[in-house]
């Protein structure tokens, strides 16, 4: 197979269903047939704006990079049998370099990812995938269901850098989709009480209805806490994250997992040091896919529940527009 379908984005709201070449596959690549890809709050950057953040679409580029689906052909090096289902990592790093070989494959300095421009993504029949990146599915997970395992080792890992323990009082700013699976492992971590903001009524329902302690609409009212060891800001807003930090107890540490603006004002870092709090960051996850694979086979964490809509390869536009045109969606699915 010397090519494939798939969606390309030409320019801000010109995204086009082309044939593209497939990259040539080696002894350690498979051929997957791709089942579902997640629609990521960076792929509506790219469509809306041309950009996300600091990078900018300069040639046409197949969106997408929350993925899964079934090996059709494997190589040499490869120990995974076709037919199996996957979940796709997106981003692997060289492997060669002292970051990579230190762990931290995610930082890769050369490294890249599936969707991000000029990197061809993952919103195409098939794709050509390093071993590294394929992570194999249990029964319990169905294959559709696999591609929101790439937004859940985002939570994963964040909880993770925000060192949430057990009986921590934890607040999440932010209910979208990352938000809510945020709160889900920090449940899963042993949190005493986690707390969800948002300004969408509809998205703090489902938090409530999937296991936080309490919600606050932040539009109507501020929230009233203190003493909170552990705040992870979801919603990407400066002003979430000024205002979070607020209610934070002694040596408590603040974790910035939505997308950051290049850069803020008003960083309240006298307070800060005055009570020892930790701003700490996180960006992507590292060895996250196992952990995320393995909450949802023991039912600790329901990705089901953020699955709000459905749309094939030829409405990818339609889909793009979706969680912007009709807010009560959480995570969108394009089937190739």
């Amino acid at each position: 197979m010397e090519t494939t379908r798939a969606a390309v984005l030409h320019a801000a709201g010109d995204v086009r269903i082309e044939q593209v070449p497939l990259r040539p596959p080696g002894p350690g690549d498979a051929l997957v047939a791709i089942d579902a890809v997640g629609v990521c709050g960076s792929d509506m950057h790219y469509f809306a704006d041309g950009r996300n953040g600091q990078n900018v679409l300069r040639s046409p580029t197949v969106l997408g990079h929350e993925a899964s689906g079934v090996i059709t052909a494997a190589g040499a090096d490869v120990d995974l049998a076709v037919g199996t289902r996957v979940a796709i990592e997106p981003a692997v790093g060289c492997g060669h370099c002292p970051t990579c070989r230190s762990g931290r494959y995610h930082l890769c300095p050369t490294g890249t990812c599936f969707g991000s421009p000029p990197t061809h993504g993952t919103l195409a029949q098939h794709l050509v995938v390093s071993r590294r990146a394929l992570h194999p599915l249990p029964a319990a997970i169905g294959t559709e269901l696999g591609s929101l395992i790439e937004p859940l080792a985002v939570a994963v890992w964040a909880v993770q850098r925000a060192d949430v323990r057990a009986g921590h009082r934890v607040l999440v700013t932010g209910s979208g989709p990352i938000g809510i699976l945020v709160m889900q492992v920090a449940l899963a971590c042993g949190a005493a009480e986690v707390v969800v903001t948002d300004v969408n009524d509809a998205r703090l329902a489902v938090a409530r209805s999937l296991g936080a302690t309490a919600t606050i609409n932040t539009a109507e009212r501020a929230p009233e806490l203190t003493g909170v060891h552990r705040l992870l800001e979801c919603s990407g807003h400066p002003a979430a994250l000024w205002q979070g930090i607020r209610t934070l107890g002694p040596a408590a540490r603040a974790t910035v997992v939505g997308q950051a603006a290049p850069s803020v004002d008003g960083l309240p870092l006298a307070f800060l040091q005055r009570y020892e709090i930790d701003l700490v960051t996180a960006f992507r996850y590292a060895h996250a896919f196992p952990t995320a694979i393995a909450l949802v086979e023991r039912g600790v964490v329901d990705i089901d529940a953020v699955l709000t809509g459905r749309f094939p390869l030829d409405r990818t536009a339609e889909a793009l527009r979706a969680p912007v045109l009709d807010p009560s969606h959480l995570k969108v699915v394009i089937r190739p």
